[in-house]
This record gives structure tokens, C-alpha cells and sequence, in this order.
């Protein structure tokens, strides 16, 4: 896996349980600006279970999953599981919006 991906995954590892982030906010936490379309291509590509992919949705807090997938399906159901609070498709950014401090990105990143 290339070193860009890695960055991304390690972002994604830290949003907590009942959170999400943007593509392109995973992007520019990974310090790759304007790497939002980089960000879905490492997830597509990331075969470990660990990294909650099911947390990253697009800007507007839509799942950007086409719905008729079987992966439409189970993000919302893992977002649910979470307490996250959809209104179809739409996750409550005010509520669910992951913020991280620069603390804890300095602490835990170590790029």
C-alpha cells in the first residue's frame, strides 16, 4: 500500500464511535489538500477491518455509496449501530461532525 494511503487510513482509525468526517477533511488531516477522491480510492482499496470506513461520508453528510449496493446498506446500518442520527441518507453533522484537537492529531499521528 502507498505511503499516501497509509496516511489516510491512520486518519480514518482515529474518528471515535458515533462520529464522522468528510473526504476531503480526512484528506487534509492526512496532509494530502485536495485528496478527497485519493481518500475513496484508499478505502475501496483498504482490506483491513479494523479502519471504520463506514465513518467517512461526503461534505453534505451524504453516504456517497450508491444505494443500490450492498455497502449503501451496511454503512447505514454500522452508522446506526453507532447512535448516529440519519435522516435517510444524511447523517446530523451538527451532532456527528468529528472535530479533532491538534492535540490528539499530533499525539496520535506520526506521519
Amino acid at each position: 500500500m502507498n505511503k499516501s494511503y497509509q496516511k489516510i487510513l491512520s486518519v480514518v482509525s482515529l474518528i471515535p464511535p458515533s462520529y464522522v468526517a468528510s473526504y476531503g477533511q480526512i484528506a487534509d488531516l492526512a496532509g494530502l489538500p485536495r485528496g478527497a477522491r485519493m481518500v475513496s480510492k484508499a478505502l475501496k482499496a483498504n482490506r483491513d477491518d479494523s479502519i471504520p470506513w463506514h465513518r467517512v461520508v461526503n461534505s453534505q453528510g451524504m453516504i456517497s455509496i450508491p444505494a443500490s449496493e450492498p455497502s449503501f446498506r451496511l454503512q447505514m446500518s454500522f452508522l446506526r449501530e453507532e447512535g448516529v442520527e440519519l435522516k435517510g441518507s444524511k447523517v446530523n453533522l451538527t451532532k456527528h461532525h468529528w472535530q479533532p484537537s491538534l492535540d490528539t492529531l499530533l499525539f496520535e499521528l506520526s506521519f
